[in-house]
């Protein structure tokens, strides 16, 4: 059992993490959620694979939701074989679960289920990877006939509602009161451990439920995990993603009880799921980390390069300021949990060299910065940069369409962009990296006597990084 405080609020910059005594950002491919859900996932080839490629975070639903037998894309973690279900709830004697068995008592709990949840975080923290548990995800009209929590399922009658009304205080709040529970037995199963992340609810308005429902049922989520910790040992961090309107019922960004900040895809849904991207422009001043927990589903959901699509959406949010960063990745299955073969290698590898891009910095003395700028560049070239103004910059620049939807699309091409950044009098080294590779393309010393200073990058065919260092 772990005994390492848990990841928590970096002190000087809170902007990213603190964990095993270390300025930390997050960044993954990881699988569907569905690790601990699913008997069939080999769930140690699959972080040792994470692992082996420097990568330090993955997300599991522990129950709640789940999806029918190959949803979205053949062989989906998150959608096992009813054999191989596993939940929290234990069976009672009565017949009639919808997928075979018997129904779900919901005032008992699945010793093996909960053996295997703690036992997959406790490999996780061996392999120094946190862990992200979602309770909730808004069910579907495929999933909510699946849940224990539906009324057909389970022997005590609750879940008198339909999908939507699934994540409100009012439609049934008898499953109000077992939801509450599930999320109380979760969060204290987890606390013992460090490397652990609890988040709320995903999606909470994708089908139709008002946010100004789902507001008040987060919030009162939040509070049980807290009542929950309240008597043991470790407080986590608690996550939960911004839907509908920024300010609105379900934006919890200026929530004190609420840690991280969350996004998904790039920048917006047509359900209005802020994208990571865009939280960056207007939800920084809120002081907290600002994680993009899922993208479009690779590789069925990309267009176009998709390696590089996906580069480019990793590398911009987390060289823009993101601290969390996680990529939805079906390469991972049930048959093949390592993800083995070259595309996910360069998936994976690209995630890699930017861990090693941001860490060659002291990025906890680092902010946004926007006054570095591109002149005259072609029409699909787009860039964000971190700086300590004087001292350390970095910057990286791509080529894709995209810039206000869900993900982005590469243009491939033949470019070399010209970028002006006001740069105190000093002494400095300069680095341009290929973020594909993260081979160093081209290495210079300046001696600038102040003002602005103008930067020609190298020859590329999609994206390049700069990294600057102050050397006197």
């Amino acid at each position: 059992m772990s005994h390492v405080a848990p990841i928590c609020l970096h002190p000087v910059n809170p902007h990213y993490y603190l964990w095993q005594g270390k300025p930390t950002l997050l960044i993954t491919s990881a699988e569907h959620y569905g690790a601990v859900v699913n008997a069939d996932f080999d769930y140690v080839a699959y972080l040792d694979a994470l692992a082996s490629y420097g990568l330090n975070y993955t997300r599991i639903y522990p129950g709640y939701l789940f999806e029918p037998k190959d949803k979205f894309i053949v062989d989906n973690s998150l959608a096992p074989r009813p054999e191989a279900l596993m939940l929290p709830w234990a069976r009672s004697a009565e017949p009639g679960y919808i997928l075979g068995g018997s129904k779900f008592n919901l005032d008992a709990w699945d010793d093996a289920f909960f053996h295997r949840l703690t036992d997959f975080l406790a490999c996780a923290e061996a392999r120094g990877i946190v862990v992200e548990i979602c309770f909730f995800n808004c069910q579907y009209p495929d999933t909510w006939p699946l849940s224990p929590l539906n009324r057909a399922n389970n022997i005590q009658g609750v879940g008198q509602c339909d999908h939507i009304g699934a994540q409100t205080l009012d439609a049934d709040p008898a499953l109000v009161c077992y939801e509450a529970a599930y999320v109380a037995a979760i969060t204290r199963a987890a606390n013992p451990y460090g490397n652990v992340i609890l988040e709320v609810c995903d999606e909470v308005n994708v089908l139709g439920t008002p946010v100004e429902k789902g507001g008040p049922w987060i919030a009162h989520m939040v509070h049980v995990i807290r009542e929950a910790e309240r008597a043991l040992p470790n407080r986590h961090l608690i996550a939960q993603q911004v839907t509908g309107p920024l300010g609105g019922p379900c934006d919890f960004s200026a929530d004190p009880e609420v840690d991280i900040i969350v996004g998904q895809y790039v920048w917006e849904t047509t359900d209005q799921q802020e994208g990571g991207i865009k939280a960056l422009d207007f939800e920084y001043a809120d002081n907290k980390p600002i994680e993009l927990n899922e993208t479009n589903y690779y590789p069925v959901w990309y267009q176009g390069d998709r390696v590089a699509s996906s580069r480019a959406e990793a590398w911009e949010f987390i060289v823009g300021g993101g601290a969390s960063f996680n990529h939805l990745n079906g390469l991972f299955t049930i048959h093949n949990p390592a993800g083995a073969g070259e595309e996910n290698a360069q998936v994976c590898g690209a995630l890699r060299n930017l861990a090693a891009f941001m860490n060659a910095l002291d990025f906890i003395s680092m902010r946004p910065d926007r006054a570095m700028r591109l002149v005259g560049a072609s029409p699909n070239a787009l860039c964000r940069g971190l700086s300590e103004p004087g001292k350390q910059y970095a910057l990286y620049l791509h080529h894709s369409t995209g810039e206000r939807s869900m993900g982005y699309i590469v243009q491939p091409g033949s470019y070399t962009e010209t970028i002006v950044l006001p740069l105190p009098p000093g002494d400095y080294r300069t680095e341009w990296i290929e973020p594909a590779t993260g081979i160093v393309l081209r290495v210079e010393a300046i001696a600038h006597r102040g003002g602005e200073r103008v930067l020609t990058t190298p020859a590329h065919a999609v994206d390049i990084a700069l990294r600057i260092k102050r050397i006197s």
